[in-house]
């Protein structure tokens, strides 16, 4: 476990004064990552979307390291061959120093488009933790639903009507997908529980090989919630278990965190206006449908983690 009090008195490779939108999450989530790298010399590589276009707005910068902005698809890739460079600069003895290589991306830049690059990087082996910040779907460009979007959501391209209740597929379960890799750790966190986070973001810089972790990173205008909820967003998704803290490292499930009390989904839903449509008359039944699908979820992570069942 990190000692927090003194990775308060470490200089941040991201830096305040961004201009992420008031509520977001991501820089919150970046912020922790770069309090548990502490001091250590890092390159960043920023695949494109809300963190890249809010933190680089030129002539100024967030990034107090090595940063490389990268299209949409290839942060992965690019930071491979980044990685690949720093190692035969090692061995010619060229370089001594310890750098950590970070790369960050959204859902859409993940999960969807950059799918191809994460994987072929991991599969290669190189010595980089890649983030996802998941807020759920494509928000810098118009809020368009991603496969990280849950089922029922409302958003651009899965709209609530009269002949739909939002997006009608259950998202992509990532986290689980890079652990198939069977890459050296993968976990996945949430800003609410920053230790934890913390821990993990030490833990994946440590093994010698890819790791990977996924961050619940909420959104306010893609969500619709109140600025100020965006934390207590986080922690309401763990406590329903839609979002479990869980590692996988070398192989090994291990629960991170279990809810003395299992929270109903319909809380959480509640406090989101993209799931508004689900509170009139009629929705019950998809409320229904989804607490049951977190419930078949959260059944087979215990059993993955070697946990008794609920």
């Amino acid at each position: 476990m990190p000692n927090l009090k003194e990775l308060m008195q470490q200089e941040s490779f991201f830096s305040p004064g961004h201009r992420m939108c008031a509520g977001c999450i991501a820089p919150v989530a970046v912020r922790q990552v770069a309090l548990a790298v502490g001091g250590a010399p890092v390159v960043v590589a920023n695949a494109t979307g809300c963190l890249e276009v809010a933190t680089t707005i030129f002539p100024y910068t967030a990034w107090r390291c090595g940063f490389i902005h990268n299209a949409f698809a290839n942060a992965a890739a690019t930071l491979s061959g980044v990685e690949t460079a720093y190692r035969a600069l090692k061995k010619q003895d060229k370089l001594d120093s310890e750098i950590k290589f970070i790369a960050f991306g959204g859902d859409g830049g993940t999960y969807d488009i950059g799918f191809q690059s994460l994987s072929g990087a991991v599969e290669r082996g190189h010595r980089m933790l890649y983030i996802c910040y998941d807020n759920g779907a494509y928000m810098n460009t118009g809020i368009q639903r991603s496969s990280a979007t849950p089922l029922y959501a409302d958003t651009t391209t899965s709209p609530a009507g009269r002949h739909s209740s939002g997006k009608s597929q259950w998202r992509k379960d990532l986290t689980a997908i890079m652990a198939a890799h069977n890459i050296p750790y993968a976990a996945q966190a949430a800003p609410s529980h920053f230790m934890d986070l913390m821990a993990k973001v030490q833990r994946a810089l440590s093994v010698d090989g890819p790791s990977f972790i996924n961050i619940m990173a909420p959104c306010p205008r893609g969500w619709r919630y109140d600025t100020r909820a965006g934390i207590s967003l986080t922690r309401q998704a763990v406590e329903t278990c839609y979002w479990p803290l869980y590692e996988v490292d070398h192989g090994s499930w291990k629960l991170s965190y279990r809810p003395r009390q299992k929270q109903p989904i319909e809380d959480w839903l509640r406090s989101q206006g993209r799931f508004r449509h689900l509170f009139v008359a009629g929705g019950e039944e998809e409320i229904k449908q989804l607490q049951e699908r977190v419930d078949l979820e959260w059944a087979r992570l215990l059993k993955k983690c070697g946990e008794a069942a609920a």
